[in-house]
Order: C-alpha cells, then sequence, then structure tokens
C-alpha cells in the first residue's frame, strides 16, 4: 500500500463505519507502539509497586552481618564461642580459619584439623556459623577469619582472648581469731568475664554453703562476682583451711586459726619463726650452755631482717643490744 492511500478519504454510508474504517487504516507499528506505551505506564498500577531489591536479591552476593560481636573473652576450661553470620549464602561455603598460622580449621559443618576442640555448628536454614572451641587455653587466643567461598574470597576477622580466672580472698593467707569473734571471709572472682553462677566455701572437703551449724551465713553477689563467708561466735573447731571456689575461676585458699585469750607477740608483731629461734636461743644462753658465735650471728641477722621488713625498729635494736650482751 502506497502513502497516498492512507490520504485517501473512506467511502461510507455513516459517520461510525467512516470513523471505525478511518482507524483501520493506521500503521501496526503506531498500534504496538501504543500498546507498549501503556502497559508500561499502568503496570505500576496494575501489578503494584515493585521493590527496587526485587530483581536484584537473587543475584547478589553474600554478605556479613556485623551484629555479632568482634572480640570475644573466655575464660581457661570454659567453652569459647565465635558467631559469624552471613546473609544471602546460596551454594557458598563458610570456612573457620585461624589466622596466625592460616590454619582451615572447618569448612562448613566439617572438621578439618587433628584439634578436636574445634567444631563448626549450624542450624539449618540459619545465617550463623558458630565456631566452638571446648576448652580454650591462653595459646588460643589470637585471630580467627569467617570465610566465605566466593570470587575474590569475602572474610571477617575475630579476637578471642582467654584468660585464666583466679578467685581471690582479701587479706593475709593466713588470720589469727580470738575465740568468741566472728570470722569474716571475703571472696572476688578476679578476671571473670561472665559473673559465676554459683561460688561454693569449703572447710576442708565440707561444704559450708549448706552447714548445718548455726551461725553460718554465704552471702554471693553475682553482679559483683563476689562472695562472703560469715561465721559468727567462733571456736577453736571453726579453725582450718577456708576454699573459695567458684564455678569459673581457680580456687583460693585462706587458714584460719582460733585462740583462746590474747594474741601472742608473733602475731602482734609479724615476725617469722626468727624471732622464736632468738628466744630459744636466748633461753640457752640464760642456762649457762655455751652458745656458738656463728649460731649467734646467723640468729641476729635473719631477725633483723624481719624487723626491717615489717619497719618495726623497737625489734631491731633491741637486737643489737641482745648482740651487745651475749658477746
Amino acid at each position: 500500500m502506497s502513502p497516498k492511500e492512507y490520504q485517501r478519504p473512506v467511502k461510507g454510508s455513516g459517520t461510525g463505519t467512516g470513523t471505525a474504517m478511518g482507524m483501520s487504516c493506521v500503521p501496526l507499528w503506531l498500534w504496538q507502539l501504543l500498546l507498549l506505551l501503556l502497559l508500561d505506564c499502568g503496570g505500576m498500577a496494575v501489578f503494584g509497586e515493585v521493590p527496587p531489591h526485587y530483581w536484584e536479591t537473587p543475584y547478589s552476593q553474600p554478605y556479613f552481618d556485623n551484629s555479632s560481636r568482634r572480640e570475644v573473652t573466655a575464660t581457661v576450661g570454659q567453652a569459647a564461642l565465635l558467631h559469624c553470620r552471613v546473609r544471602n549464602l546460596g551454594d557458598r561455603a563458610v570456612s573457620w580459619i585461624r589466622k596466625r598460622d592460616l590454619h582451615i580449621l572447618t569448612v562448613g559443618i566439617l572438621t578439618y584439623t587433628n584439634d578436636q576442640r574445634f567444631q563448626s555448628l549450624h542450624s539449618e536454614g540459619s545465617d550463623e556459623w558458630t565456631l566452638r572451641i571446648s576448652s580454650p587455653q591462653p595459646r588460643d587466643s589470637g585471630t580467627y577469619e569467617c570465610q566465605v567461598s566466593t570470587e575474590p574470597k569475602i572474610s571477617q576477622g575475630f579476637r578471642l582472648n582467654v584468660v585464666v580466672s583466679r578467685a581471690k580472698i582479701l587479706g593475709n593467707a593466713e588470720l589469727f581469731i580470738k575465740s568468741g569473734s566472728d570470722i569474716n571471709l571475703t571472696c572476688l572472682a578476679m578476671q571473670s568475664p561472665v559473673p559465676p553462677s554459683f561460688i561454693y566455701w569449703y572447710k576442708g572437703k565440707r561444704v559450708m554453703n549448706y552447714s548445718q551449724r548455726g551461725g553460718i551465713n554465704v552471702i554471693t553477689e553475682r553482679s559483683t562476682r563476689t562472695s562472703k563467708l560469715l561465721i559468727a561466735k567462733a571456736t577453736p573447731a571453726d579453725s582450718g583451711n577456708y576454699t573459695c571456689s567458684p564455678s569459673s575461676s581457680d580456687s583460693a585458699s585462706v587458714v584460719v586459726h582460733v585462740i583462746n585469750g590474747e594474741h601472742p607477740a608473733a602475731m602482734q608483731h609479724g615476725n617469722s619463726s626468727a624471732s622464736c629461734l632468738l628466744r630459744r636461743l636466748r633461753l640457752r644462753h640464760t642456762s649457762a650452755v655455751p652458745l656458738p658465735l656463728p649460731l649467734v650471728a646467723i640468729a641476729t641477722t635473719m631477725w633483723l631482717l624481719a624487723a626491717a621488713v615489717s619497719c618495726n625498729w623497737s625489734n631491731i635494736a633491741a637486737g643489737l643490744l641482745n648482740v651487745c650482751s651475749w658477746s
């Protein structure tokens, strides 16, 4: 059909028929263009708004969820857990790598090391891949990488600190209590990343937390990681070795002596066995038994050193006078 035929008037008996025949003469390509424009403009109204990421999601790359803690502190003997969350993983594999020697520990849920303390934990359908280290030691401290087998590979580092948690009983390692007074011991769980689930007190091998003896009270505050042992009106039978043992820490002990009467002079001045030795030497000297001069010098030196440490200048002066009197 030539272009002139498009301009030829339409013959017809009615106006409607002529209009319809006139429209039928519009080129096909123009009808297709109009149809495409209508679909493009009305598509959003017919099917609703499509999110921008709808068509991209199936083709997006895996990425890490940064909500996980990147630095973890664990105590010796307590399992350490490193949580790695990977979104849009697809068919890729997740591996755990030890950074210091680039040793592959796990791939997927399989362990690739002879050290069976390392294990990968994963639930079907979950985005979380957890590296579990049972019975960690200080040598296990360092950086571990969660790696995804994309091209190129992507990884995220986690820092593990393994510390030794120890209990500490405040005060001296040896305690002297007058009979009838109260025993008050305070224990603190040092360097514990989490509050201990319990803190037990022992006297020897007997648990004091549930003792049937009256007047014993144990007060434990998990938030402050402290525990107090209170024994009212102590008697010599309460003497012994007391141990504080938190659930996640090494234990600590103190020796308690419950004595009758006043404190002896050795406890008041804090002197060691040197003062006892010197007193015995003085007794031997008064009994007219010859005292070897080297032994006198050794005993006097020990006494002077003990007195100097405790800054007891009166004892130092007394020691010098004794040396002069023996000479």
